[in-house]
C-alpha cells in the first residue's frame, strides 16, 4: 500500500472509529460504570470482532478480483453510494443517550469481553460496510494480501485507541452527547458522503 492512500486510510479509519455507534456506546457506558482498566476487556472483544468482520470482507473480495481485476472498480462505485447512503442516515441520525444501569455491574471480565465481541459482529450492516469500505484503496497492481493485512492492523489499533479514549473520558463526554452529538453525527456523515464521492473519483 502506498504511503499516501495508506495515510487516507488512516484519516478514514480516525473518523469511522469516532463515529457513533453500538461498540463507541458500549466503550462509554462501561467506562462510566467500571472504568477504563477493566474496560479494557470490552473493548479488546470489540476489536476481535471488527477483525473478524474484516478478514470476511477481505475474503470474499479477494475471490471477486481473482476472477476479475474489472470488478473493484464496480465495487467502488456500489461501495462509494452506500457510503453516501450511510453518511445521509447518520446526519439525520438522532444524538446517543448513555444510559448507566444497575443491571449491567454484576459482569465479569468474561462478560465484558463477550459484550464487545457481538456487538460488533451482531450487526450485519458492518459486514457490508467493510466492503464497501475497503476497496476504495485496494490497488491491484500490489499484493492483495499485504494491503489487507497492513488495513486490518491499522484500523484495528485506531478503534482501540478510540474506544479506549472514550472509557477514559466517558463521564466527560456523557453531558455533551446530549447537547452537541446532533451536530458530531452530521460532521461524521459529511465524512461519510465525502468519502464516498471522492474515493470513486480517484486514481
Amino acid at each position: 500500500m502506498a504511503l499516501d492512500t495508506w495515510l487516507i486510510y488512516l484519516l478514514a479509519s480516525i473518523g469511522l472509529s469516532l463515529t457513533p455507534g453500538p461498540n463507541s456506546l458500549l466503550a462509554l457506558t462501561h467506562g462510566a460504570l467500571y472504568g477504563a482498566r477493566r474496560t479494557l476487556f470490552t473493548i479488546v472483544g470489540g476489536v476481535v470482532g471488527f477483525s473478524a468482520l474484516i478478514a470476511l470482507a477481505m475474503f470474499g473480495l479477494s475471490a471477486l478480483l481473482q476472477s476479475s481485476a474489472a470488478v473493484l472498480g464496480i465495487l467502488k462505485w456500489v461501495g462509494g453510494a452506500y457510503l453516501v447512503w450511510l453518511g445521509i442516515q447518520l446526519w439525520r441520525s438522532p444524538a446517543l443517550h448513555l444510559e448507566v444501569t444497575q443491571r449491567a455491574r454484576s459482569l465479569g471480565n468474561a462478560g465484558l469481553f463477550r459484550q464487545g465481541l457481538l456487538s460488533a459482529m451482531a450487526n450485519p450492516k458492518v459486514l457490508l460496510f467493510y466492503g464497501a469500505f475497503l476497496p476504495q484503496f485496494l490497488d491491484p497492481q500490489r499484493a492483495l494480501l499485504m494491503q489487507f493485512v497492513v488495513m486490518a492492523a491499522t484500523f484495528a489499533s485506531v478503534e482501540f485507541l478510540v474506544e479506549y479514549w472514550l472509557a477514559r473520558l466517558a463521564f466527560r463526554i456523557r453531558p455533551w452527547l446530549a447537547k452537541g452529538g446532533k451536530g458530531f453525527n452530521r460532521c461524521c456523515g459529511s465524512l461519510f458522503a465525502v468519502i464516498g464521492v471522492a474515493l470513486p473519483l480517484g486514481r
